[in-house]
């Protein structure tokens, strides 16, 4: 059973730093991440995407401030975000495709204050 679980969300002053973990379970290493976000009243947006690969794409918002990784050891993946800013905002949730199908972890609050 595939279960991703996110973590490291919390309130931060605009133009600092964050590190969101994503652990997974139940999927192999060569799965592709992807981490994605929804602020109130917007729709679900991608920020980063990586593949097994290590490629990675990032949503035009976010370029040159967050950084996407991947432990295949540890099954987890990480969003390093900086430089952050107030409309960054937002429930962040870990994403993985599996068999067609679609996995997302219950997401971790990111509140960034001006």
């Amino acid at each position: 059973q595939v279960q991703l679980v996110e973590s490291g969300g919390t309130l931060v002053q605009a133009g600092g730093s964050l590190r969101l973990s994503c652990a997974a379970s139940g999927i192999f290493s060569r799965n592709a991440m992807g981490w994605y976000r929804q602020a109130p009243g917007k729709q679900r947006e991608l920020v980063a995407h990586i593949t097994s690969g290590g490629s990675t794409k990032y949503g035009d918002s976010v370029k040159g401030r967050f950084t996407i990784s991947r432990d295949s050891a540890k099954n987890t993946v990480y969003l390093q975000m900086n430089s952050l800013k107030p409309e960054d905002t937002a429930v962040y949730y870990c994403n993985t495709i599996v068999n067609y199908h679609d996995y997302w972890g219950q997401g971790t609050q990111v509140t960034v204050s001006s």
